[in-house]
């Protein structure tokens, strides 16, 4: 374990820290293709598992996606810095930041190289624990008849029937793009009398 992962307080920084950074693997199996039926290893640019550093950034990329700084498929020298979506990435966590590399690969567009040493939007360790917290809660997105519910999230499988925001809603269907809930009951069964 490295001195970074361990319980740090603020007054405590262990030495040539300089900064804290939010983390994450990239998931192993991502849902592509229709209803999210296709599964791959990985994303495009990243390999299964690569470790990602997340910077907050001063303006929004997206619904539920985040700007990501990792080292590339193809290339494991340098950083490259990619807009990707959360349900992508797992295993949110605080660490340390060590390098200057990085920290020119966080920086971005941003970086000074004249203070090679210095994050220019850093995380306090506080707010990014919270955002992992948050990311990490696992459950299936629901949608409310074609629309996506912007809180709710059930767990696998899904139960028939919930109630949400004070109506009973039923299961529509499930597919790796998430579930599907309908205010209208399921139909019933005719069955012709003998």
């Amino acid at each position: 374990m490295r001195v970074a992962d361990a319980e740090v307080s603020e007054d405590d920084v262990p030495d040539g820290l300089l900064g804290w950074c939010l983390v994450a693997n990239v998931s192993q199996e991502i849902a592509r293709g229709e209803f999210g039926l296709e599964l791959q290893r990985g994303t495009k640019h990243f390999a299964a598992g690569a470790l990602l550093w997340i910077p907050p950034v001063p303006w929004d990329p997206g619904w539920r996606r985040v700007r990501a700084v990792g080292r590339h498929r193809g290339n494991t020298r340098r950083y490259v810095n990619m807009i990707l979506r959360v349900d992508d990435l797992e295993n949110f966590r605080v660490k340390g930041v060590y390098s200057e590399g990085l920290v020119r690969g966080l920086n971005g567009y941003d970086h000074d190289p004249a203070t090679p040493r210095k994050l220019r939007r850093p995380w306090t360790r506080e707010r990014a624990q919270s955002y992992a917290d948050a990311w990490n809660v696992k459950g299936d997105r629901v949608h409310v008849d074609g629309v996506r519910h912007p809180i709710a999230g059930v767990p696998n499988p899904p139960p028939l029937e919930i109630e949400l925001d004070g109506e009973t809603l039923h299961l529509a269907f499930y597919s790796g793009r998430g579930v599907h809930y309908s205010r209208l009951p399921p139909p019933t069964e005719w069955v012709p009398e003998a």
